[in-house]
């Protein structure tokens, strides 16, 4: 007799988010989601009592390692706080991570409990971005005005269209986070 392998609850997790990333939560089905793993739809439910219990878990998920997973590997690797600054920025809206964090946004614009997780999860960024500006800059309104140009830097240029010249996005992205922590030839 074959053993039966379970999917394990963080597949289910794991492949949720990757729907949430592509399609949104209404990309979120457990048909689906079965389909993708390879398994049959009768294993979500030893792990979960429905699709809203994997929604809340997927959310769950992605708050922890956006939050508490991010600083956690900032801090490990050390680095003044210029270097981590930039770490958390990169860590947080990764390739992989970024296209989740997106999906979490534009839900939370439909989904009142949604976005007061996104609320808490940027607050708790933001929290993070103001201590570590905070270890270089003394002025409480300088220290508030880079943490929040920061943030939008990091959200926002994702959806910037905008064409720089013979500079890629990339680039330019790239020279504004200088300016912000202060990494230029004058400091």
């Amino acid at each position: 007799m074959v053993a039966v392998t379970r999917t394990p609850r963080s597949g289910w997790i794991e492949q949720g988010l990757l729907a949430l990333a592509t399609g949104g939560p209404d990309a979120v089905r457990i048909e689906s989601l079965a389909q993708a793993l390879g398994v049959t739809k009768g294993g979500f439910y030893g792990h979960f009592a429905n699709r809203k219990a994997l929604l809340t878990e997927m959310l769950e998920t992605w708050e922890r390692e956006s939050t508490d997973a991010v600083r956690a590997q900032v801090e490990s690797e050390g680095g003044d706080p210029r270097t981590k600054i930039r770490r958390a920025g990169l860590l947080t809206f990764s390739d992989e991570r970024l296209p989740i964090d997106l999906a979490v946004r534009d839900w939370a614009r439909r989904d009142p409990t949604v976005a007061e997780r996104l609320r808490r999860v940027d607050n708790y960024r933001m929290e993070y971005a103001r201590e570590l500006f905070g270890k270089i800059y003394s002025d409480p309104d300088e220290i508030e005005a880079r943490a929040l140009l920061a943030f939008c830097l990091a959200v926002g240029r994702h959806f910037l269209a905008a064409d720089h010249n013979e500079r890629t996005h990339l680039e330019v992205a790239g020279r504004a986070a200088d300016l912000l922590v202060g990494d230029t030839p004058e400091h």
